[in-house]
């Protein structure tokens, strides 16, 4: 598969990714566990059907020591014993907070409440931030119909 356009080739694209990059960064230097960034960034990326993102997260994930049964569980976690509390929250705010518009409302008060439990308002916030970073990295890459399979642990800083 060819990607339609070529992001890392276009000066308004790299403006664009430059921004969202470094949003980026501001997550993943925030008390938000590293474990729990990747499971929402594959858990996201799944459901958008992004192949690009879930191959980057599933790799760096690997990279930094994840286990080959949590992230082949991420899917569905639900189901798995191998996730913390804390994690399984995380989750479903991601999948809530994905599929926001298949509820009337948004995301639920119960939903938000359990994640709440398990995270002081920063880390929450980061959260939310990372929920709403990968949805948008994941729309772009599916937009442009970006190859997924290649992709090395650490390429892209």
């Amino acid at each position: 598969m060819d990607a339609r356009l070529n992001v890392f080739g276009s000066p308004t694209a790299g403006k664009f990714l430059k921004h969202i990059v470094s949003a980026g960064q501001v997550v993943s230097d925030s008390g938000l566990p590293a474990a729990t960034q990747e499971l929402v960034k594959i858990r996201a990326s799944q459901i958008n059907g992004c192949g690009a993102c879930t191959d980057m997260h599933t790799k760096e994930a690997v990279a930094a020591g994840e286990s080959a049964v949590r992230l082949s569980l991420v899917a569905v976690w639900r189901e798995a014993t191998v996730f913390t509390e804390a994690e399984r929250a995380a989750l479903e705010l991601t999948e809530e907070g994905t599929r926001i518009a298949d509820a009337a409302g948004g995301v639920p008060d119960g939903v938000w409440a359990n994640a709440a439990k398990h995270y002081d308002e920063e880390q929450l916030v980061s959260l939310v931030s990372l929920i709403a970073l990968i949805n948008a990295f994941n729309r772009l890459n599916v937009i442009t119909r970006q190859p997924a399979g290649d992709y090395r642990p650490g390429q892209l800083g």
